[in-house]
């Protein structure tokens, strides 16, 4: 009976390496793909660089020259994998996907300083044009009344009319510009 657990045992830890039979290949925008699935027929031999079942291809080796020096198998593949490898394209290290939607958020970023922007100047504008008409008001010297904090109405004396100028005045250099 122990037998057959061992041997149970040792099929449950086995049966992940056949899970990692995968494909890999170079897509037409020269990234890498990694897959369970072969890849569609329109990529070209030359950019299959793993097929599933297969070992990883070898490492190159690098000679005294600093160059690279492909590591010659048994049946002297290696040099032709080499130059396959070399037609191949190589990946530009720049994520085009990535790249666009950096431009994108930057793009809505800028979009967004800008109405923040322009949300700003009305508001000044706004501000301006109500300091201006409310300046004029008090200096054409015509009575007027504002509530308190009780509610009740209260007609400015001469002190609270030269002050209500100068806040006004002040925000008039503030906002109109």
């Amino acid at each position: 009976m122990k037998f057959v657990h061992w041997l149970l045992l040792g099929c449950v830890v086995a049966m992940p390496l056949s899970a990692s039979a995968q494909w890999q290949w170079i897509d037409k925008n020269g990234k890498k793909v990694f897959s369970d699935q072969a890849p569609p027929p329109d990529v070209p031999e030359k950019n299959i660089l793993r097929r599933a079942g297969s070992p990883p291809p070898a490492r190159a080796t690098f000679d005294a020259s600093g160059g690279e020096a492909p590591a010659a198998d048994a049946a002297g593949t290696a040099p032709a994998k080499a130059r396959e490898n070399a037609a191949a394209p190589k990946p530009s290290g720049v994520d085009k996907d990535l790249e666009e939607k950096t431009k994108k958020a930057e793009a809505e970023q800028k979009a967004k300083e800008a109405a923040e922007a322009a949300k700003l100047a009305k508001a000044k504008a706004d501000n301006c044009a109500l300091a201006r008409q409310g300046k004029a008001t008090v200096d054409s010297g015509i009575r007027i009344a504002k509530v308190n904090a009780q509610g009740e109405r209260e007609i400015m004396d001469d002190t609270a009319r030269a002050a209500e100028q100068k806040r006004l005045q002040s925000v008039i250099d503030s906002d109109c510009k």
